[in-house]
């Protein structure tokens, strides 16, 4: 047992059943141990436990920046700001500001990259990847220090929320009612049990996530129907756009309507573990060394942007997104770089139908002045 697990069986010990939120919290943030904590060269990329879009290449950071400079350019003059939040190695910030510098030198000067990121190693890797850019950027560890005169320009998040740590539920079909799953041990290994209500009855509805779209699925959701929710994410979100003053929010991201939870092939819901570019249902294995990921709820997140006065544009796929930025790029008087054979090979891997294309959605949302 590694020494994160021998952490985590000492607060079971001391709780009895752990929330799931917090082994996943712990499993992937822990400040030294945690499977974030590592460098990315360990997890990312083809020796590493999954592909992400930044790892496919440049192609994706400057289609993003070719995209962001025009909503930028249309803000009023003096300081914008770009606020990637979850920055992992620096690679993405390199490449959106690295092509901004060569395409749009007027706007760069008047533009301020800042990075929320609450992981002190984090922060110093960043530094590390971006020294270039000393000077044009700021770290910020959480929202809270971010100046109150917030943001007018862009927040953005690529393949962040989905690691944020979820609580699982799972519906108990006699009791017409949902219960918490938590971690126990039975010896040294991890195990799922049932986190008992007050007085060790059922709990009762804990979220409005777990309301099925329609009130005829209460009848007919199967015992042990599994669901996530994610109240960390939403919290999130509810900060990042209270923080944007004028522009755009946005994530790039696994997730799923709260109407899609309910499909029947999700009944085991969407939390996964990956290792070396396998997935696997055993979340609560090999705590720090495996990345752990549940889909996000953009109904939840949605309703949390609309009640901070933010307006929602129709919700699309990474495919659809992409192929709305290129086909700008295609045309005669753009100086957007020429599309190489290697660049078309990037495209096609960041829009593929059964990859990356339709895998993550993209979430905007927005607030005029």
């Amino acid at each position: 047992m590694n020494d994160l697990a021998e952490i985590l069986r000492r607060e079971i010990a001391a709780a009895g059943v752990l929330p799931f939120d917090r082994f996943m919290g712990l499993a992937l943030f822990h400040p030294t141990l945690g499977y974030y904590e590592r460098p990315d060269a360990a997890t990312i990329g083809r020796q590493g436990d999954y592909f992400t879009s930044v790892s496919v290449g440049s192609l994706f950071g400057q289609l993003l920046a070719f995209q962001f400079a025009d909503w930028l350019a249309a803000l009023p003059g003096g300081p914008v700001q770009l606020v990637e939040a979850g920055a992992h190695d620096g690679r993405l910030a390199a490449d959106v500001l690295g092509w901004l510098q060569l395409r749009r030198t007027v706007l760069f000067e008047r533009l301020e990259y800042w990075i929320v990121e609450p992981s002190a190693r984090r922060r110093g890797w960043q530094a590390g990847a971006l020294e270039q850019f000393t000077g044009k950027i700021r770290w910020f560890a959480g929202w809270e220090r971010v100046p109150a005169t917030g943001v007018q320009g862009i927040i953005f998040a690529n393949e962040l929320l989905d690691a944020f740590p979820v609580r699982r539920f799972g519906w108990d079909a006699r009791a017409k009612s949902w219960f918490e799953w938590g971690v126990a041990l039975d010896g040294d290994r991890f195990v799922w049990a049932r986190i008992r209500g007050a007085g060790n009855g059922p709990l009762q509805n804990p979220s409005s996530t777990l309301d099925p779209p329609s009130s005829s699925l209460w009848t007919v959701l199967p015992e042990g129907f599994t669901i996530e929710t994610c109240p960390a994410a939403e919290a999130w979100w509810g900060q990042a756009a209270r923080a944007l003053r004028e522009g755009k929010l946005l994530t790039l991201d696994y997730g799923l309507t709260t109407e899609q939870f309910f499909f029947p092939e999700r009944s085991r819901g969407t939390l996964r573990a990956y290792r070396r570019h396998h997935a696997t249902d055993d979340a609560l294995a090999d705590p720090g060394e495996q990345d752990l990921t549940a889909h996000i709820n953009f109904s939840a997140l949605q309703a949390v942007g609309a009640a901070a006065g933010l307006h929602t544009a129709p919700l699309a796929s990474q495919a659809q997104f992409l192929t709305r930025i290129a086909a700008r790029t295609w045309q005669p008087r753009s100086d957007f770089e020429d599309w190489t054979p290697l660049r078309i090979r990037q495209f096609q891997t960041l829009t593929h139908p059964e990859h990356l294309g339709e895998r993550f959605r993209v979430l905007i949302q927005s607030r005029d002045d």
